[in-house]
């Protein structure tokens, strides 16, 4: 280990009741607040305080790229200076996307990868506050944001230092709202974004550490927030988790699992944290099977073997006990097949050959083909 350099926001803030701060965070950030929030922007706009926005976007699902494009110019027709957003993964996206293209004067698809031109963010974006009210993403303290792209069938990513927030303000009492569907696909996203870079050829101590601490706290939490939405040790542990995971996937990458579930998620309409749910087991199957035939010698074996230990919490844990623990907590949190969410067999090949470029799967532990994607893609349907 050469060194490594670890990229999180300027101020990450933790712990129950943290989000009364908010107020008093923004004045010297701006003063022109373009509030991104949910369904129901006035659900949290009392954190705010005594400021009013110049400026209200509410994001009903996961943004698209017309979406952060029109947000961005009511953004710039009220003269913002700054942006809050509250909500889960999709606002936080849409607040971070939304600041960067007004601190650079650009356009979603000058920077979005894959279907976009691939421009680097080259100026600051206007200063975000991002304010999570579900624990999954990470996307808090992430540098990237995801947008759909309708016409490509496709989510891609626009990725930048310049995209992680000026604050992350993490308050796991905002999460004790969240209906158990939520808590469930969120959640299971959470324990992706901590396994995925945790067996990641691009893993550092610093992100072994998070990501270890949050496969931990989110394989005794997850099933306990799921069944009491009130529990607050358990929503506790799960915010950790999810910030945990963000932090180990903005530096270490993710893999095969949010390879397929960026494809997959851009052709049906289903939660991303349920995709990805339904995929992990097969893709744990499908990688540990390929490193043993093709690098039967690559320390990822020796990790996969670590994060059986992590979630069963048994120091005698094999890679098999891995996946029949993830098989049976998305069981019982009954998170559906692909199948059953519209993935038809017919879309098959088109999911692993588009998924085969994506930037996530250089994140994966080892390179898989299309026909081991297709293999994926059966398994979890």
């Amino acid at each position: 280990m050469d060194g490594f350099d670890l990229a999180v926001p300027r101020r990450v803030l933790f712990g129950p009741g943290r989000a009364a701060e908010l107020a008093d965070l923004l004045p010297p950030l701006g003063r022109r607040v373009l509030l991104c929030a949910g369904r129901d922007p006035a659900r949290h706009r009392s954190l705010l305080g005594g400021i009013d926005p110049v400026a209200v976007v509410s994001v009903a699902h996961e943004p698209t790229v017309d979406e952060v494009r029109a947000a961005t110019a009511t953004a710039r027709g009220a003269g913002v200076d700054v942006v809050v957003a509250i909500g889960g993964g999709s606002v936080l996206d849409t607040g971070k996307a939304v600041a960067v293209l007004l601190g650079n004067g650009t356009d979603p698809l000058d920077h979005l990868e894959v279907v976009g031109r691939g421009i680097p963010v080259e100026r600051p974006a206007l200063p975000c506050v991002a304010v999570p009210t579900t624990a999954g993403t990470g996307a808090e303290v992430t540098a990237n944001a995801v947008l759909a792209s309708p016409e490509h069938g496709v989510k891609a990513s626009i990725r930048s230092p310049h995209l992680l927030a000026a604050v992350a303000l993490v308050d796991p009492l905002l999460t004790l709202g969240c209906p158990p569907g939520v808590t469930a696909s969120s959640g299971l996203d959470a324990l992706t974004q901590c396994l995925e870079p945790y067996v990641s050829p691009q893993a550092n101590p610093a992100t072994d550490a998070v990501a270890a601490a949050g496969l931990r706290r989110g394989a005794r939490a997850l099933r306990a927030a799921y069944e009491d939405g009130g529990d607050r040790t358990a929503r506790e542990e799960m915010a950790l988790c999810s910030l945990f995971g963000g932090v180990a996937l903005a530096n270490a990458k993710l893999g095969a699992v949010h390879g397929l579930a960026g494809v997959v998620g851009g052709m049906v309409d289903a939660p991303h944290g349920a995709v990805c749910a339904a995929l992990l087991a097969p893709v744990v199957e499908a990688n540990v099977r390929a490193l043993h035939e093709r690098e039967p010698g690559s320390p990822a074996l020796r990790r996969h073997a670590e994060v059986a230990r992590l979630l069963t919490g048994r120091d005698d844990a094999r890679v098999e006990d891995a996946v029949a623990w993830l098989r049976e907590t998305v069981a019982a949190l009954d998170v559906p097949p692909l199948g059953a969410v519209g993935l038809r067999a017919a879309q098959h090949a088109e999911v692993a050959a588009k998924a085969a470029r994506s930037s996530s799967m250089r994140g994966n532990p080892v390179p898989l083909t299309e026909d081991d994607l297709v293999a994926v893609l059966r398994a979890a349907s």
